[in-house]
């Protein structure tokens, strides 16, 4: 078994009412005196009531250009270097939440994060997925420090749109199926992977029982347990599962096929975790897990996951079906992590496979 680097959690965590009432204290007892607060224009409106004034730490807010790439990194670089600042704070989603950890790290200084959003585990790991300014997929970048601080406040994200926790659970949900693939064959497993798979196990069932409920307490705007539960599953126990088995709790096919889908411009406006809901079908069609596949469709149903390209915008055609696959099979891809190889003509009859077992 490879050696494995254990980065569990951030050093502070809080998910409850008015946790963003201890920001400035926390800030504080840091030695924080010039934080630079990265911020989207929606996430900012949605927050803003829930901001306590700052009246001893010089907090400048900025407003990100929509995407986690190159050029973003050093524009906020910038101006984290010429107002002297030490500490990032991320305000927002998840392109927010890598934004602020890739200027942290290259300011080399701390990173509070703020998620307005549940749809994914972003505000948890130590690691961005950057792209390009147009929205492409370039790389994942690791880093060697964890988030300092991680402030969740649920009547925000019960105020967001219903499609960003639909897409956390999507991508959530993933957790279990790709550790699973990633650690198929092991003779032995240490600790912190079986912790991971534990993790990812309850992931699973948490996210099968409480979503319908929690989607439902959504669209009521209202702070319920299961509400609560889902919030966490997405943003915490979906972050622990990486946290604590490194490479086997990280990403596999459903992550190549999503990166394959952001080729095409008509995926731009589905969230990441749509596109990795439905990588996860032509995941389990791959590994041939007929019976768990058809297990998974009616809960994608119930809640509104896509199950096709079609419901991706994409036609099913043998060129579409192609491209999608040469992508997703790319050296630097996460597919090759699994045990098995696959050839792009498998990775289209994988394709081929879900849309025939969705019209049954």
């Amino acid at each position: 078994m490879k050696p494995i680097r254990v980065q569990a959690s951030p050093s502070y965590y809080a998910c409850e009412l008015h946790a963003y009432d201890r920001l400035e204290g926390i800030l504080l007892e840091g030695k924080v005196e010039r934080a630079l607060l990265i911020h989207g224009t929606k996430s900012l409106e949605a927050a803003q009531s829930f901001l306590s004034s700052f009246t001893q730490v010089k907090v400048q807010f900025e407003l990100y250009h929509g995407e986690c790439s190159a050029n973003e990194i050093a524009r906020m670089k910038h101006i984290g270097d010429r107002e002297k600042v030490n500490v990032v704070i991320g305000l927002g989603g998840g392109k927010v939440m890598d934004l602020a950890k890739s200027v942290a790290n290259e300011l080399n200084i701390p990173v509070v994060l703020l998620p307005t959003l549940a749809s994914q585990c972003a505000a948890w790991t130590p690691l961005s997925v950057i792209y390009t300014d147009s929205g492409d997929y370039v790389k994942y970048t690791p880093f060697v420090k964890n988030p300092w601080v991680v402030l969740v406040e649920p009547t925000i994200i019960a105020r967001s749109p219903i499609a960003y926790l639909r897409a956390g659970i999507g991508d959530t949900l993933a957790k279990w199926y790709e550790a699973k693939a990633l650690t198929k064959g092991l003779s032995h497993m240490r600790v912190p992977v079986l912790l991971s798979m534990q993790t990812a196990n309850l992931c699973k069932q948490l996210l099968l029982q409480e979503s319908e409920q929690a989607l439902a307490a959504l669209s009521q705007k209202d702070v319920t347990d299961s509400l609560i539960s889902i919030i966490e599953t997405n943003i915490m126990a979906g972050g622990l599962v990486g946290g604590l088995g490194d490479d086997y709790g990280r990403i596999a096919a459903a992550h190549s096929i999503h990166n394959a889908l952001t080729q095409f411009e008509e995926t731009h406006h589905f969230l990441h975790g749509e596109k990795v809901a439905y990588g996860i079908l032509v995941q389990l069609a791959l590994e041939q897990e007929w019976e768990e596949l058809e297990r998974l469709l009616p809960f994608y149903k119930q809640i509104g996951l896509p199950l096709s390209l079609e419901h991706l915008g994409l036609e099913s055609s043998e060129e579409v079906l192609k491209a999608i696959a040469d992508k997703a099979l790319l050296p630097s891809e996460s597919i090759h992590f699994m045990n098995e190889s696959f050839t792009p003509n498998e990775v289209v009859n994988g394709m081929k496979s879900v849309e025939t077992y969705i019209k049954k």
